[in-house]
């Protein structure tokens, strides 16, 4: 007995001795505790977590070489290779954050977001477009934004004291030339292309990516939708006309197509007009749209493709008086004929590597009579484009392109025979890198090269952004950098060795979403050199020159709100400008028309569930538009009053697949004056005489049926609104 006792203290003092204790501490790189982090042994049930202060102990009977493994939420899997010889092993772990960018730092310095995937969108597609007041026109709804400012006579996107030519668009990563709709001087245009076409848009008011060029004040990229959900045939019956949309989906394509049909006419001859029409303007459009997706996603190797057509006609014939002229003044007469195609491609290939592109051409006519004279005006875009994107880690990805454009405009005066012509090839370059230091710290820094042959420039736009989050108390980003952009075509075709007009940015911008509010403010400054100058009206310029400067600063605040008040949403907006500019015929720095230093807008969401109705209500102001008087001394000596705009529309769904919509904008009937027109020479007494720049009516209405037929019976056209 006394041998067996022995024997068996002997095995367990064998057993004790054999077994190795494993201790140590988990930390994150900055040195703090990592508490709940899981600490085992590769293959074996032997293992622990760490305490509250990261510390952790455990023992073992394995030997020879192991592998620890840690692993905590938050943070990249570690494991450490060791010998186990039945001692003690202290530990000291630092693990690496794991970069997890749905939930990481994003740049939002200059950029809103209209999108469904990431936590810092400011609106959602829907959003957008059934703002009222916008009457489906996507740029309208963007108007409600910060740093925009709503010119009513003209219609295009202006932004933080920029011309609107300084906002470049794209759909799909494309150029898109003459995106808005041709028209004659002081009556609105808009955007061409239909709402329902998109699934999100990034709207940048500065600061902007490498990966776009030739503007000075903004970019606006369109995303088209992949695949739509079902097949599905929408109808639209509306005061202005008409239209009819056909989807077709089947595996892993569809198949959109649609014709749309537009006249003022029967409208205007019940709304009395302030504008003198002949003939009220006109307009028929089609498109087609082809999606295709392949492979497999989750074995690396899946991409997309699709192909978008869009074609289009318009016609108008106005009168537009001449100041201090009795008669009805100068006739124009505006025949358009527009297309505009692209085809895009993305990739995801293994290792990382992500490949987007295609290739796109617009082509806008415009045939303008005015009066005895007929000219021809041509434009036309091509522009191709390839992207590498490849991930070298979680943390540090490259983005790599390239682009070409060929650029070409004509004016001809058909009655004389005569045409000035210009075409320049455009080969760009751009390079990018984002940095995720962790998720609350992210940097991106670009350089964008650009060459004109016709020009005989090369340039280099350098940009830089970075983005740090608070814990849960929002984060800050800013931004800045170098952007060129050569003068317009009706400029160039005069002078085609113009060279570009430089902006440099700075941004500073705050943003937090917390429950259902979403708040953001913005400072800006730019800066602006060598911009057009010229003698002489805009009409006849001479002796046009890189001879201009300005800047413009200020701040922008949005906040949104959908928790406080119930099935309500609401935002609001607010910007300052303080724009001056030497530019065009100026000979001085002067606040242009086109930057009014207040801006502001309050636009409302609220769901009726008793009457199935959406009832919105947008309030667009800003403190008045500057212009020149002739009569007094110096430039850009006045102001018109405050703009003012109260719209409100309400859309009743008596069925799930039936709207009936109707939208009224300025309901308040404000006579709203975008400045002034002045005779070209003085009258006996020597003064100029005048008239008022203004709305086309005093309000404008709007009634839809929408119907949409498709299996479920509960697709609707509310994101068309």
């Amino acid at each position: 007995m006394k041998t067996l006792s022995i024997l068996f203290f002997l095995l367990t003092s064998f057993a004790v001795l054999a077994q190795a204790v494993i201790s140590g501490k988990i930390s994150d790189q900055k040195g703090a505790a990592v508490p709940g982090a899981n600490v085992y042994l590769k293959g074996t049930y032997d293992g622990t977590s760490s305490d509250a202060d990261g510390k952790f102990i455990f023992s073992t009977n394995a030997s020879g070489n192991q592998i620890v493994t840690v692993q905590a939420v938050g943070f990249k899997t570690q494991e450490v290779t060791l010998e186990l010889k039945g001692r003690p092993v202290a530990l000291d772990i630092a693990l690496h954050e794991t970069i997890n960018q749905l939930n990481a730092v994003t740049i939002t310095a200059g950029a809103m977001e209209a999108g469904d995937e990431k936590k810092s969108v400011v609106l959602k597609p829907l959003d957008i477009v059934t703002t009222s007041g916008a009457m489906g026109n996507i740029t309208a709804a963007l108007l409600t934004l910060p740093g925009t400012s709503t010119i009513g006579n003209d219609g295009r996107l202006f932004v933080r004291g920029g011309d609107a030519s300084e906002t470049a668009i794209y759909i799909d990563g494309l150029q898109v030339g003459n995106a808005f709709g041709s028209t004659t001087s002081n009556v609105p245009t808009r955007n061409r292309f239909s709402a329902n076409l998109f699934k999100g848009s990034f709207f940048s008011t500065g600061g902007y990516s490498a990966e776009y060029g030739q503007a000075l004040s903004s970019t606006l990229a369109l995303n088209t939708v992949d695949l739509p959900m079902r097949n599905q045939s929408d109808v639209s019956i509306m005061s202005l006309g008409g239209g009819y949309t056909q989807t077709l989906v089947k595996d892993n394509r569809a198949l959109t197509a649609s014709a749309n049909y537009y006249n003022l006419a029967p409208y205007q001859a019940l709304v009395k007009q302030n504008f003198d029409w002949e003939k009220a303007p006109s307009n028929w459009d089609s498109e087609v749209s082809l999606r295709q997706k392949w492979g497999n996603a989750v074995k690396g190797n899946a991409g997309f493709i699709k192909a978008y057509f869009h074609t289009e006609g318009s016609n108008m014939v106005i009168w537009q008086k001449i100041p201090g002229d009795n008669g009805r003044g100068d006739r124009v007469k505006l025949h358009n004929r527009y297309h505009y195609g692209n085809i895009s491609f993305r990739h995801s290939g293994n290792k990382g590597w992500f490949f987007y592109g295609g290739v796109a051409l617009s082509h806008n006519k415009d045939n303008v009579q005015l009066n005895a004279a007929d000219v021809r005006q041509v434009n036309q875009i091509f522009h191709s484009k390839i992207v590498a994107v490849k991930d070298f880690s979680p943390q540090f990805s490259i983005k790599n392109g390239l682009e070409f454009y060929a650029k070409s405009y004509s004016e001809s005066l058909l009655d004389e025979n005569r045409k000035r012509d210009f075409t320049d090839n455009q080969f760009n370059h751009f390079i990018e890198a984002s940095y995720y230091f962790s998720n609350r710290l992210i940097m991106v820094a670009g350089l964008r090269t650009g060459h004109s042959a016709l020009a005989k420039q090369t340039w280099f736009t350098p940009r830089f952004s970075v983005a740090y989050k608070v814990n849960n108390q929002g984060q800050f980003s800013f931004a800045a950098g170098k952007f060129k952009q050569l003068p317009e075509e009706k400029l160039r075709v005069l002078q085609t060795d113009l060279k570009n007009s430089a902006a440099t940015h700075y941004i500073l911008n705050y943003f937090i979403v917390n429950n259902n509010r979403t708040f953001r403010a913005e400072a800006f400054y730019k800066n602006y050199n060598n911009l057009v100058t010229y003698k002489g009206p805009a009409s006849n310029p001479n002796n046009i020159a890189l001879n201009g400067s300005g800047y413009a600063k200020g701040v922008d605040f949005f906040l949104r709100d959908k928790k406080t008040i119930k099935d309500t949403d609401f935002w609001i907006t607010y910007s300052f400008v303080d724009s001056k500019r030497k530019f065009a015929a100026y000979e001085q720095e002067v606040q242009p028309s086109f930057a009014p230093k207040h801006n502001g807008s309050v636009v409302v969401k609220h769901f009726v569930t008793a009457i199935k109705s959406l009832v919105g209500t947008s309030w667009s102001w800003n403190s008045g538009y500057t212009y020149d008087d002739p009569n007094l001394a110096g430039e850009m000596q006045r102001k018109t009053k405050a703009y003012s705009d109260l719209s409100v529309s309400i859309s009743y769904l008596p069925k799930p697949n039936v709207i009936f919509h109707v939208a009224c904008s300025n309901v308040l009937g404000r006579q709203n004056v975008f400045g002034y027109k002045y005779a070209a020479q003085p009258d006996e007494a020597g003064s100029y005489a005048s008239q008022p720049i203004g709305q086309g009516a005093k309000r404008f209405l709007f009634a839809g049926l929408f119907i949409t037929l498709s299996k479920d019976k509960k697709a609707n056209q509310l994101n068309n609104l």
